[in-house]
């Protein structure tokens, strides 16, 4: 229940509420605002995380992995979500690489990966 305009538009992780909920594509995404519900709601593509919401990462060397809501990079007005546990931080790894070359990779992948 974080808000995708949050990321996108204040760069923060926001749990959105119950009362500011819309449905896209058959999934569910909650907004700390009516301002922010009908942000999305006018242009839910600029808010969608990339890869589905999978681990951008994760999406980069060829697998689906769930993400931790506070780990995220905005990048060129795109949402990437990672995942984080005791032994991997995603992220980090993402910040240490080549962004270009890791987006190129899990563009590809992504194409394999989302008919899965």
């Amino acid at each position: 229940g974080y808000s995708p305009v949050s990321y996108i538009d204040l760069g923060i992780a926001q749990r959105g509420l119950k009362a500011y909920k819309s449905t896209h594509d058959g999934l569910n995404y909650y907004f700390t605002s009516a301002e922010q519900k009908a942000k999305f709601d006018k242009n839910p593509q600029k808010y969608l995380p990339e890869y589905g919401g999978y681990c951008a990462f994760g999406v980069s060397v060829g697998a689906k992995f769930r993400t931790d809501p506070n780990k995220f990079v905005v990048s060129n007005g795109k949402l990437f979500l990672f995942l984080y546990d005791v032994e991997v931080d995603a992220q980090q790894l993402w910040l240490a690489g080549n962004e270009k070359e890791l987006v190129k990779k899990a563009d590809t992948n992504w194409k394999k990966l989302s008919t899965m």
